[in-house]
């Protein structure tokens, strides 16, 4: 009887640790769980459709989540743009639901425009604010050259955070 007790003891140890575990992994964002860059589309200001598959190989990626209105994202696009020459072998993804006219003026505003390394585009499926569960923007997610996930900034970023994990 001893034994059978100490048994059941020991199994439901077990069992608890294990659902204990389960329960931490659940809890984590799924993009921290799946690491690598989710499959997306938008329609850029070009009404080009553009998705994961058509992101440049070896090269660290930022997603940023914007609205055009947004005085924080026309700061964090104004910071990017002054820090381009260190910032010119990531690619940028600006992705926002606001209507396209305004998506392209914020483009030329911030002067992102100018640059190929600048995607920007309307997530019609809102895709990209549900998938990081976006709670303000700017929001970015920062993607190295293979492609995992290694950090994300819910307000934007500093350029001495951003520049060096995109080197």
């Amino acid at each position: 009887m001893k034994k059978t007790i100490c048994l059941l003891v020991l199994l439901m140890s077990l069992a608890t640790t294990s659902f204990e575990q389960n329960q931490k992994k659940d809890s984590l964002p799924v993009y921290v769980q799946h690491p690598a860059i989710p499959s997306f589309s938008l329609l850029t200001t070009d009404s080009i459709s553009f998705s994961d598959a058509n992101l440049p190989k070896n090269r660290p990626v930022v997603i940023i989540y914007f609205s055009p209105e947004c005085s924080h994202c026309q700061a964090e696009a104004k910071l990017i743009v002054q820090h381009i020459d260190s910032l010119k072998n990531a690619v940028f993804v600006w992705a926002s639901y606001h209507p396209m006219n305004q998506i392209k003026e914020f483009a030329k505003t911030c002067g992102l425009d100018k640059f190929d390394n600048m995607i920007l585009g309307r997530d019609l499926k809102y895709f990209i604010p549900a998938y990081y569960t976006v709670t303000q923007t700017p929001f970015m997610a920062i993607y190295n050259r293979e492609a995992q996930f290694i950090k994300e900034f819910r307000e934007g970023a500093k350029s001495e955070e951003l520049i060096p994990l995109l080197k």
